[in-house]
């Protein structure tokens, strides 16, 4: 007999979904305390959802749970930073490749790139940019590889949030999203998936210079230019 997992409760995601918001939006700081009681009366539940929620933001990497601390906003620094978007710099452009070699629709990513341009504030930005990406691995053909990346996404626009609150480069890195969809677009899967390499390194060592990211994003960058040559 096989059990299917249960549904979070209306409330339980509703307090979830408004934590996360101003974590991603920087209404919540790194290392800010999450308390039960005051989210409870923030949101007008009782405890028992605002505890199922802080445990399932802490499953996804967002807040950390301490014995002497409570609850807390995870803190980002390059270490973390490095821990995800490793995962990211191994995983995102072989999936990239995938959909491309697939021959895979590109259009969600296209309307992306649209939303971003288009944002009013960073929380929506950074929600089009994230949902950028996903359209690139998402029709990978392997879901396995598709879920371990969606297990990321958050801490992933986590960095990006503390990143950009320090140096706004949005502008930037939507010029490289538009890079990376010409060439999977053009079928250039090497091309594609080498830009897509370099954006991701990029990003997080402009952001955290001390994350140990530039080796990889420079020996990526060489070959580019090798090949350009």
């Amino acid at each position: 007999m096989t059990f299917a997992p249960s549904p979070i409760p209306s409330r339980t995601q509703y307090v979830l979904e408004a934590i996360k918001h101003s974590i991603l939006t920087g209404q919540l700081s790194p290392g800010q305390a999450l308390v039960e009681t005051e989210l409870a009366a923030q949101f007008g539940v009782s405890k028992t959802p605002v505890r199922e929620a802080l445990k399932t933001l802490a499953g996804t990497g967002l807040v950390v749970m301490s014995q002497y601390k409570g609850v807390t906003v995870r803190t980002v620094d390059a270490a973390m930073a490095r821990e995800v978007y490793d995962v990211r710099l191994l995983l995102e452009p072989e999936a990239l490749k995938r959909s491309i070699l697939r021959k895979a629709s590109l259009q969600a990513a296209r309307e992306a790139l649209v939303r971003a341009d288009g944002a009013e504030d960073r929380a929506e930005r950074s929600l089009a940019n994230r949902e950028f990406h996903r359209a690139l691995y998402l029709p990978c053909g392997n879901p396995l590889l598709a879920k371990m990346l969606d297990e990321v996404r958050d801490q992933a626009a986590l960095v990006s949030t503390v990143a950009w609150a320090a140096d706004p480069s949005w502008d930037r890195e939507a010029g490289e999203h538009r890079e990376i969809l010409r060439f999977a677009l053009d079928g250039d899967v090497e091309r594609a998936a080498r830009t897509l390499h370099n954006h991701i390194a990029g990003f997080v060592e402009r952001a955290f210079p001390d994350s140990g990211m530039s080796g990889a994003s420079g020996r990526s960058a060489g070959s580019e230019g090798a090949e350009a040559r």
